[in-house]
């Protein structure tokens, strides 16, 4: 007896790291995105009033405290998207290691993008609230300032989209070809990649004509593939296997000695 339990303690271990568990957890790091990148960007559209220096200025000293708050969130939600890209880059890099790559460089050019774009909201705040720079520039030109930091800050983040665009193409196609998730829902995200850039480029090039369209044909594109992938991951995690996708793929094993 003994020298049969002595033979099993040398065969190897295998360790297995669920799919589902790998899924959710990313779902979880997609949900903290979303509510923070949501608070962030409701706060900016109560205080930022373009063309209007006066009002601007009027809403960033009159609830400064929101505004660095909001600060603070797109910069934790920023944090947290790195992690959501590396959870799927584990669970979705067999399907095309190439593919995967390029979905986290995508979003880390996001990431810096977003991150660094902060300084320009935060700087808005500084101008808003010290009373030093009203001395230096006067009040009319310290509200101008401030609505120019922040249209700074609108327009890096139409840039910082470009990216936050671009990475859904790559989910979207591994998506589609890992028998993990849907093939609609794979379809869907790369729909939205279309959808984020053709709003970037209306914003920039005819912004009135943005304006009409985004909210009607855009942005309901990009919520429905975003809010379905965040749900797929949160209650489903992945599908289960058919019997000829039972294989487990090699870097979801970890073999002890």
């Amino acid at each position: 007896m003994e020298q049969v339990l002595s033979r099993r303690s040398q065969e190897p271990r295998v360790a297995m790291t669920s799919p589902v568990r790998v899924a959710r957890t990313a779902g979880v790091f997609y949900l903290v995105v979303a509510v923070f990148g949501a608070f962030a960007q409701i706060v900016r559209v109560r205080i930022y009033a373009p063309g209007d220096p006066s009002t601007t200025a009027e809403n960033v000293v009159a609830n400064a405290g929101l505004v660095r708050l909001s600060v603070m969130a797109d910069l934790v939600q920023a944090t947290f998207m790195v992690f959501v890209v590396m959870a799927l880059y584990r669970l979705l890099r067999h399907v095309n290691k190439n593919v995967a790559q390029a979905m986290v460089i995508l979003v880390a050019v996001s990431v810096a993008i977003t991150s660094l774009n902060m300084v320009h909201q935060f700087g808005a705040v500084l101008v808003a609230t010290e009373p030093s720079y009203a001395t230096a520039f006067g009040a009319d030109g310290s509200q101008a300032l401030v609505l120019l930091l922040l249209d700074l800050q609108h327009y890096g983040y139409l840039i910082a989209q470009i990216f936050f665009g671009l990475w859904l193409f790559p989910l979207g196609l591994l998506a589609y070809r890992s028998n993990l998730f849907p093939r609609p829902l794979g379809v869907l995200l790369m729909l939205a990649t279309a959808a984020y850039l053709t709003d970037v480029a209306l914003q920039f090039l005819a912004p009135d004509l943005a304006s009409s369209v985004s909210p009607l044909v855009l942005v309901p594109v990009v919520i429905l593939a975003e809010v379905s992938m965040l749900g797929y991951l949160l209650i489903k995690g992945v599908k289960a296997p058919r019997p000829a996708d039972t294989q487990t793929p090699a870097h979801d094993t970890v073999v002890a000695p």
